[in-house]
């Protein structure tokens, strides 16, 4: 049984950070890739960021770079998307997803089989 669990969202003004957590509940977790993506109201679910359990491989969408950080604790199976110098643009809700993703979909949604049930991020200008 696989299971996602989100938390860490909320209200934010603009130039804050904040740190979203995703607890896995995942068994063979190292033949996993772990990721952030975001859906904003109206627009499509885009990827925000991943990382492969086994090697702490790194992915970003290139817009995010710099200002997110995608890690994982390996100790307590959680990944966390820690985002600096958020924008009103980055609101929206945050969804984590697992998977046994190769390299052409870690940052697609074909990649992933497993979400959560995802948190919303409200940046105020």
């Amino acid at each position: 049984q696989v299971q996602l669990v989100e938390s860490g969202g909320g209200l934010v003004q603009t130039g804050g950070s904040l740190r979203l957590s995703c607890a896995a509940s995942i068994s063979n977790i190292g033949s996993y890739a772990v990721s952030w993506f975001r859906q904003a109201p109206g627009k499509e679910r885009e990827f925000v960021a991943a990382i492969r359990w086994m090697n702490g491989n790194v992915y970003y969408a290139d817009s995010l770079k710099g200002r997110f950080s995608i890690s994982r604790d390996r100790s307590i199976s959680t990944v966390y998307l820690q985002m600096y110098n958020l924008e009103p643009g980055d609101t929206a809700v945050y969804y984590c997803a697992a998977g046994r993703a190769i390299v052409s979909t870690i940052m697609t949604t074909r990649g992933y089989t497993t979400w959560g049930q995802g948190t919303q991020v409200t940046v105020s200008s």
